[in-house]
């Protein structure tokens, strides 16, 4: 019985140990992708970037808020969903925190595909035909 309970015992480790292994690997590799920042500052009323074209990749958006007069926020949307709807959203593109005044903020780690990308702040309010294109 002993032998039985050993046994099963150096399975379950043999098996945990992989899978944290496995799953360690993942996150390493995560890690080594290369993150770029795109940094886009907005002034009353409006991006003063309003075109960019950039490769696919992985990106933080850096949101600045230069005199604005109040908080600011971001929003990413492919091109052609509806805006309105905040399941349309890219979510991690998100500012993490609103955008004080004379600050910046930045957003998660934004997977972006090829295709074409609306960015707009509705607390500002912004244009909402900025756009973001993605090679």
């Amino acid at each position: 019985m002993k032998k039985v309970i050993v046994v099963v015992a150096l399975v379950f480790g043999a098996v945990f140990s992989m899978n944290a292994q496995d799953k360690m690997m993942k996150e390493d590799k995560m890690m080594k992708e290369t993150v770029q920042k795109i940094a886009l500052e907005q002034t009353p009323g409006e991006f003063t970037q309003k075109n960019l074209t950039v490769k696919e990749g992985t990106y933080i958006f850096e949101i600045s808020n230069n005199a604005v007069g109040h908080d600011v926020g971001f929003v990413l949307v492919e091109k052609g969903k509806d805006i309105s709807k905040p399941e349309n959203h890219i979510q991690t593109a998100y500012v993490t925190e609103v955008v004080g005044t004379g600050k910046s903020q930045t957003s998660k780690p934004t997977k972006l595909a090829k295709g074409e990308y609306v960015y707009f702040c509705p607390m500002n309010p912004t244009a909402t035909d900025n756009t973001l294109t993605v090679e």
